[in-house]
C-alpha cells in the first residue's frame, strides 16, 4: 500500500480543515450576494429620487348654496397662457448663443480699446450664467410680447419671478399671462399658431353671482401653497399648483369642508430635471359643496334697503336660530377680490373700512333696544307690576346731574306699555335705579350679552361690555355712581353691544327663553325645531309675557316709535333706539330697531343698526332703522307666506 492510499482515508485533521473552507465560501459568497442586493436597493432608491418627480393639482372647491338652492359661490374658469420651460428649451439655446457671441464681441472691442498698462492681467470672460438668465427672459418677454399683441395687454415676466419658477416649479407651467377674459381667451386660441410653445392652461377662480351682497358673510380666498405635511415623506421631489385657502367667512370657517382633494402624477425626468415619461397618475376631486341657511331674497332685500349708508342688518329663525340674512354696509365686491386681490382694490376697500363686518366685528351702544332687558329684570324683581307707573317731566334728577328724557315735555304719567310705546327715558331711569347695577347686569349676562354668540364665521368680536361695579374699578374708571345705573337702564353708558348679539336678544325674548346659538348652516325642519339653544326660560309669568309684548306691539302701532314698521295685517313686535356714539374721533349717532313677527307665531327675528359717520347725520331708530326692517319683514311674507299667517295660493 502506498503512503498516499495510506493517507487518503478520512483523517479527522484534513476533514477538519476541508469543513472550515466549504464554511468561509458559503459565508462569503452570502455575503457578497447580499451586499451586492442591499447595495442595488439603495441605488435604486437614490435613483428613484434623482429621476422621479410628483406633480399635485389641487381639486376645486365646493360650491356655497343658500337656503333654496340658490348658488352663492361658484367656480368659473380662470384662463392663464403658460409654457412649459421644456418646451423653450431649443429658444433658449439659440438666444443664448446670440448673447455669448455678441458679448465675447463687446468685451473684446472694449479690452482691444483700454491702453494695455491699464488691461487686466488675463482677458476677462464673459459672466455666463448671466447670459444665460438673459438668454432665458428674453425669450419668456419674447412670447410674452406676443400674447399682448393679440389680447392688447401689457404684461411682462420679472428676471426674479423667472429665477424663482425655475428654481422651484420647474415641472409646473410658467404664467405668462394670468386671468385672460373669455374674448382675450377666444382672440389667442384663434391666432396663435399651432406649434406655439404657448398654450392655455385653464383652471378655476371663485366666482360669486350676487357680487357684494353677502360679501362679509361668504369670505373669499387666496392662493396659497398646500401643507407640506400632506406629501410623502420618500425624498422624491413635490412640485404643486397653489391651492385656494378660505381667508375671511364661510370661505375660511368651512375650508376643510369646502376643499378639494389633491389630485398627482408620477413623472420620471431627465438629467436636466424635465418631464420625460408619467408613471402615474390621481385625479383630482372637486370639494364638499354647503348650504347655508341664508335666503338670498331677503338678503338682498336688506342690502337695498340699507342701501349706501353704514350698518348692519340681521334676521334670524326665531326657533332654529338659522341666520336668514347678514349684512354689513359698506361692502365690496368679490368678484374683484378673485383669483387675485390688486393692491389699488385693497386700498380703496381699506380706506372705506369695508373690510369690517360691522354685525359682529364691531359693538356699539344698543341705546333704547335694552330697555326691554331692564323691563325683563324689572317684572323678574318685583319691581314692575301691571300697577306701576312714572310720571315723566322731560327730565329725571340723579344726584346732582340731570337726566333728560327725548321727548322735552315728558310723556306724563306712564305705565310699562306706553314706557315701550313711547321709549320714555325718565320711565327706565326711575325703574333701573330701583333695580340696580348688579340685578341689571346679571339680567344682560343671562342673555348672553357678555358673551360671543360662536357664530361660525371667525372675528367675532370679544368686546361687548356689560358693565358692573367690579368691571368698571377693574377699568381704573373710578367708582360707580347712581348716574352709570340710569344710563345703562337706557342702553348708553359704558354698555357696548353688536348688532348681532341684539338680534339673539330678541329672538330669545320671542321664543321665551335667554340664549339664542345663531347658525348659519341650513338644518331641516325636523332638526330646527329640536335646537337647543342652552338657555333658561325668561322666567315672566303669562301676564308679564302680555304686558312685555303689548309695548312692543305698540312701538310699531299708529303712535309707536316705530310706526313705518307696521305691515296691514301683519302683527310685529318692536323696539327703537337710538344712541350716541363717539367713533371716528367724533360724536355720532345710531339708530337701532330689532323686534319679530308674527305676534301670534314668532317666526322672524331681525335687527337693524344704521351707524351716523358724520356729526351731520342725524339718524332715529324709528325713522331710519326701522323702514330697513319693515322691507325685511315683507320679503319675508313674500316668500314665506304660510309662516307669516298669510294663507298660500292654491
Amino acid at each position: 500500500m502506498s503512503q498516499y492510499e495510506v493517507h487518503r482515508g478520512d483523517n479527522p485533521r484534513i476533514l477538519f480543515f476541508l469543513w472550515i473552507v466549504l464554511a468561509a465560501s458559503v459565508v462569503l459568497i452570502g455575503g457578497l450576494g447580499s451586499s451586492q442586493l442591499i447595495d442595488i436597493r439603495k441605488y435604486q432608491e437614490i435613483e428613484k429620487r434623482q429621476t422621479e418627480r410628483r406633480v399635485f393639482t389641487p381639486g376645486p372647491r365646493g360650491d356655497i348654496y343658500d337656503r333654496n338652492a340658490n348658488l352663492l359661490v361658484g367656480n368659473r374658469p380662470h384662463y392663464s397662457a403658460v409654457a412649459y420651460l421644456d418646451d423653450l428649451r431649443l429658444d433658449f439655446r439659440q438666444e443664448y448663443s446670440k448673447i455669448i457671441r455678441a458679448e465675447r464681441v463687446r468685451i473684446k472691442d472694449t479690452y482691444e480699446n483700454t491702453p494695455e498698462d491699464e488691461r487686466p492681467h488675463d482677458p476677462p470672460t464673459p459672466n455666463y450664467n448671466d447670459c444665460a438668465w438673459t438668454a432665458r427672459l428674453n425669450v419668456v418677454n419674447h412670447y410674452v410680447a406676443k400674447i399682448n399683441a393679440i389680447s392688447g395687454r401689457g404684461d411682462s415676466i420679472s428676471k426674479s419671478t423667472l429665477i424663482r419658477h425655475f428654481n422651484e416649479q420647474l415641472l409646473l407651467p410658467l404664467p405668462l399671462v394670468e386671468d385672460l377674459t373669455p374674448d382675450q381667451y377666444a382672440r389667442l386660441v384663434e391666432q396663435l399658431p399651432v406649434n406655439s410653445p404657448i398654450q392655455i392652461h385653464t383652471g378655476t377662480a371663485r366666482y360669486y353671482p350676487y357680487g357684494s351682497a353677502a360679501a362679509h358673510l361668504l369670505g373669499y380666498v387666496q392662493n396659497a401653497l398646500p401643507d407640506s405635511s400632506e406629501f410623502p415623506d420618500d425624498g422624491i421631489k413635490n412640485f404643486t399648483f397653489k391651492t385656494k385657502l378660505g381667508k375671511t367667512g364661510l370661505e375660511r370657517s368651512f375650508n376643510q369642508l369646502l376643499s378639494g382633494s389633491t389630485g398627482m402624477e408620477l413623472w420620471r425626468v431627465d438629467p436636466l430635471g424635465f418631464q420625460d415619461t408619467r408613471l402615474d397618475m390621481i385625479a383630482p376631486k372637486q370639494g364638499n359643496n354647503l348650504i347655508t341657511s341664508i335666503d338670498i331674497d331677503l338678503q338682498l332685500a336688506a342690502e337695498t334697503a340699507l342701501g349706501e349708508r353704514t350698518g348692519a342688518a340681521i334676521a334670524l329663525d326665531i326657533q332654529s336660530g338659522e341666520v336668514l340674512a347678514l349684512v354689513s354696509h359698506p361692502s365690496y365686491d368679490l368678484n374683484q377680490l378673485s383669483p387675485f386681490i390688486p393692491r389699488k382694490t385693497f386700498e380703496a376697500i381699506n380706506q372705506r373700512g369695508a373690510w369690517l363686518n360691522r354685525a359682529l366685528q364691531l359693538s356699539y351702544p344698543p341705546g333704547s333696544t335694552f330697555k326691554l332687558i331692564t323691563s325683563i329684570a324689572g317684572m323678574r324683581n318685583g319691581i314692575i307690576d301691571t300697577a306701576t307707573s312714572h310720571d315723566c317731566q322731560g327730565m329725571h334728577r340723579v344726584g346732582n346731574r340731570v337726566f333728560r328724557c327725548h321727548s322735552r315735555y315728558g310723556h306724563g304719567e306712564t305705565e310699562l306699555a306706553g314706557a315701550i310705546e313711547g321709549s320714555c327715558n325718565v320711565f327706565y331711569y326711575t325703574t333701573g335705579l330701583k333695580i340696580g347695577i348688579d340685578l341689571l347686569s346679571a339680567e344682560a349676562k343671562r342673555f348672553g350679552l357678555d358673551q360671543k354668540t360662536g357664530i361660525e364665521i371667525p372675528f367675532e368680536t370679544s368686546r361687548l361690555v356689560v358693565p358692573s361695579k367690579a368691571w368698571k374699578k377693574d377699568k381704573g374708571l373710578g367708582g360707580w355712581v347712581p348716574g352709570d345705573t340710569a344710563n345703562t337702564a337706557i342702553g348708553q353708558g359704558f354698555l357696548l353691544q353688536t348688532p348681532l348679539q341684539m338680534a339673539t336678544a330678541i329672538a330669545s325674548i320671542a321664543r321665551g327663553e335667554t340664549r339664542t346659538k345663531p347658525t348659519l348652516k341650513a338644518l331641516s325642519r325636523v332638526d330646527a325645531m329640536q335646537v337647543k339653544h342652552g338657555g333658561e326660560s325668561i322666567g315672566l309669568t303669562g301676564e308679564q309675557t302680555r304686558l312685555l309684548w303689548e309695548g312692543m306691539e305698540q312701538v310699531v302701532g299708529p303712535d309707536g316709535t316705530g310706526r313705518l314698521v307696521q305691515i296691514d295685517d301683519f302683527r310685529i313686535a318692536g323696539k327703537t333706539g337710538t344712541a350716541d356714539f363717539r367713533a371716528h374721533g367724533k360724536e355720532v349717532n345710531l339708530a337701532w330697531f330689532i323686534g319679530f313677527a308674527p305676534v301670534e307665531n314668532p317666526q322672524i327675528a331681525v335687527a337693524v343698526m344704521v351707524e351716523g359717520t358724520r356729526e351731520s347725520h342725524t339718524y332715529h331708530g324709528g325713522s331710519t332703522a326701522g323702514p330697513v326692517a319693515k322691507d325685511m319683514f315683507l320679503q319675508f311674507i313674500e316668500n314665506y307666506p304660510e309662516r307669516a299667517g298669510f294663507p298660500t295660493a292654491q
